[in-house]
């Protein structure tokens, strides 16, 4: 394997593109291996490096099956699901905390009397 070519960040060449690029486009990498890189310099830091796929090798995005839809949107419904008191939050669950809000904040969800 040789190495691959390094271009310059924004000089490379038509024909390339990044993973997003290529979603944009409806393609996908499709299995081919990484064409070129690309590097944008820093000052304090390593470089940072995008690898580049060929765009005439890129295969079309495989469409969303109904059976993909479902599974996905049941795997959405788990991350909303509340583990500590089994309810649907209303939004996607924090992991760090890895409960809803007021589970992990009892004393929060109470309201103050005033007297």
């Amino acid at each position: 394997m040789g190495a691959l070519p390094v271009f310059r960040w924004r000089l490379a060449p038509d024909g390339y593109a990044t993973r997003r690029q290529l979603r944009a486009l409806g393609l996908r990498p499709g299995g081919q291996d990484v064409a070129a890189q690309l590097e944008r310099p820093r000052r304090r830091r390593g470089p940072l490096v995008a690898y580049l796929y060929r765009v005439d090798l890129a295969k079309p995005v495989r469409p969303m099956t109904d059976a993909k839809r479902a599974a996905l949107a049941r795997a959405n419904a788990a991350r909303r699901l509340c583990p500590e008191c089994r309810r649907d939050a209303g939004y996607v669950i924090s992991g760090s905390l890895g409960m809803c809000a007021p589970c992990a904040y009892p004393d929060l969800s109470e309201s103050p009397r005033s007297t």
